[in-house]
């Protein structure tokens, strides 16, 4: 099992960002206090429904938001109350901002036993970086990935972001080298996506093509030993346990305003205003997920990462159209599991075999 807890608060908002988030800071001590309180509740709630046993949960996540910009005391109760139902050597994950990764952040999180951080960086270009609307500059990022370093962080990610209008070879390639260089063992690289209700969306010329450019990033991040394992995730010597589990299609534990659960049948929504979810944390939405929808579902994870999936899930009326893919050398069989060679056409493959 696996844990998720959302963190939706921000100092800022990236104009091209949409998930939830609050920027007021006119009501954050007030109701940062108040939402350390709703989680615990939540918490509460979703160790009874999913009857979880002692050290079963292998991986917690905490995102965002921004959730260095979350004072680690308020998290106390939160850790305190789950540390009977992780594992032993869980893999635990902060995501963090360079701007408000202080030092005593990163210390206090060592503390609550966190052992990875994952860096909102986007890019090392202060160009870039105005351009979407991040508060940090190249430097400061550099300076926040070894201050979690110097705080004990073992394991360390940093995301950066591509495909936008004035990204050229150089801007990719300065990226990619200044982040090999640091002392991290993962990278996340996602293609700019311009999302309904945000500032981006209006921005049209913000994007220009992506295939080109991250065939690209797949490359040269392979040249700095970073190894792709999932269509935007790499992996210098360690990979993701978290997400792992979400591209298995495993269950999960969502806790907080606009976090997601999954039983493995159904999906559960804790409300995405903070107001409501404060005042009724338990209050949530639920989707029944058909066999249809579970199966699609777990093909389209499948083919994005190196898991695979195992031949026995696939119908047998699939044998022709699966030989048909081995011979075009687009997949590959080992150990009674079909595997993608190329995560760029995951969904491709995953709509042929459906």
């Amino acid at each position: 099992m696996i844990l998720y807890l959302h963190i939706p608060f921000c100092e800022s908002k990236c104009p091209y960002c949409a998930f939830i988030s609050y920027t007021n800071k006119n009501i954050f001590k007030k109701a940062k206090k108040a939402y350390s309180q709703a989680i615990l509740k939540q918490l509460d709630f979703e160790i009874e429904r999913f009857s979880l046993p002692l050290k079963s949960i292998d991986s917690v996540f905490i995102g965002g938001g921004t959730p260095s910009f979350f004072n680690h005391e308020l998290l106390k109760p939160f850790m305190q109350k789950l540390s009977p139902f992780l594992s032993d050597n869980a893999e635990m994950t902060t995501e963090a901002n360079p701007n408000s990764a202080s030092l005593e952040w990163l210390l206090g999180m060592r503390e609550l036993g966190f052992n990875r951080i994952s860096f909102g960086v986007q890019s090392f270009d202060d160009k870039k970086l105005k351009f979407l609307g991040r508060i940090h500059d190249g430097n400061a990022a550099k300076k926040a990935v070894l201050r979690a370093r110097e705080a004990g962080f073992g394991n360390i990610s940093v995301d950066i972001i591509y495909a936008l209008a004035m990204d050229t070879k150089r801007v990719l390639e300065n990226d990619i080298k200044t982040s090999a260089a640091l002392p991290i063992n993962h990278i996340s690289a996602y293609s700019l996506t311009i999302e309904a209700k945000t500032p981006f969306f209006e921005r049209k010329n913000a994007m220009k093509e992506s295939l080109t450019m991250a065939k690209f990033i797949v490359r040269s991040l392979k040249d700095e030993n970073f190894l792709q394992y999932e269509v935007s995730n790499f992996s210098r010597g360690y990979e993701c346990l978290h997400n792992k589990r979400y591209w298995a299609h495993d269950s999960y534990i969502g806790v907080g305003c606009g976090a997601v659960g999954f039983d493995g049948q159904k999906r559960f929504y804790p409300s995405n205003d903070l107001k409501e979810y404060i005042a009724s944390p338990l209050l949530q939405k639920t989707e029944h997920l058909s066999a249809e929808d579970l199966r699609l579902e777990r093909l389209f994870l499948a083919f994005r990462s190196n898991l695979g999936i195992s031949l026995d899930f696939l119908p047998k009326q699939f044998e022709n159209k699966i030989d048909m893919l081995v011979e075009a050398k687009k997949v590959y069989i080992k150990d009674g599991r079909l595997y993608n060679k190329n995560y760029f056409l995951a969904d491709e493959i995953a709509l042929f075999l459906s």
